[in-house]
């Protein structure tokens, strides 16, 4: 086994962890740190192919939900179908690490304004949805990318738990289904991208389960706030990657911009947790 291919199997089987336990992430930890080795053109087809796969298997986990929240994410997956095949174009023309760029730079603020336990729910949410899921659609088919923003906007909803799960897993189905028949009519598709698959199936096969069961024996809200530090880490670490990777900070200099994210949300880490232990003193005290 070539050892690039062997830490790609690494990078996925923490990868699938995470998104066994909170729903997403998946591409998001493994496009960074894979494309040190691999190009977007090999290792997106491959991906978009494995989602179909790994997001069925969350929604049908979280099934039961399903009923609550469809009706509420139906306009974000009409606005992926425009959105996809926008972007799937655009993939032949448009480098996507600036796409990256940008999208991390307008989100990564918004996250850490959630952490500290701001939110401002859309009233005309429908519409809104509509707009934003033709967004997600372009990010996605260009980038692999759609698991920080689309839990920015759900945990914004007011989407806790099994449903901030059901309703992120039947749109990430639709954009990976979406994505990988755009891809197949593009010819994006070759036999180098089909050949990663089954280096990268084990570490889903063993990470979804393992994710599925460390989450289950945790607090609604304190899932929120989990979503909200992965998010924020993982923005910083790809906002810092792809500094580096654009030379627009050269070197480990760039990562000085994830560990000014990590101080950050450690701190508003520290507080949420402070408050939900005073909290829970003084129910405590109310019932002795």
């Amino acid at each position: 086994m070539a050892p690039e291919v062997l830490t790609l199997a690494g990078i996925t089987l923490v990868a699938a962890t995470i998104n066994g336990a909170l729903g997403y992430g998946f591409s998001s930890i493994t496009v960074p740190l894979a494309l040190f080795f691999f190009t977007n053109r090999v290792l997106n087809p491959a991906l978009v192919l494995l989602e179909v796969v790994l997001n069925a298997n969350v929604l049908f986990v979280n099934r039961a939900k399903l009923k609550t929240v469809w009706r509420r994410v139906m306009p974000m997956i009409i606005g992926l179908v425009p959105g996809v095949i926008a972007g799937t174009w655009l993939l032949m023309w448009v480098n996507p690490a600036w796409m990256k760029l940008w999208t991390y730079l307008v989100v990564l603020p918004l996250i850490l304004i959630q952490a500290g336990g701001f939110r401002r729910p859309i009233k005309a949410e429908g519409k809104a949805n509509l707009a934003f899921g033709g967004g997600v659609g372009v990010l996605y088919s260009v980038t692999t990318i759609s698991g920080p923003p689309l839990a920015l906007m759900l945990n914004n909803q007011g989407f806790v738990k099994q449903e901030f799960r059901a309703g992120l897993s039947v749109v990430r189905l639709a954009e990976s289904s979406f994505t990988a028949i755009a891809y197949y009519f593009a010819g994006i598709y070759s036999v180098q991208s089909l050949m990663l698959i089954p280096y990268i199936c084990p570490s889903i096969l063993i990470g979804v389960p393992l994710g599925s069961w460390i989450i289950a024996r945790m607090p609604p809200e304190t899932f929120r706030r989990i979503c909200m530090s992965f998010d924020a880490w993982i923005v910083g670490f790809g906002t810092s990657s792809v500094l580096r990777d654009l030379k627009v900070i050269p070197g480990y200099a760039a990562y000085l911009v994830l560990l000014s994210v990590i101080a950050v949300d450690a701190v508003l880490l520290y507080r949420f947790f402070h408050t939900q232990r005073v909290a829970a003193a003084a129910q405590v005290g109310s019932l002795a």
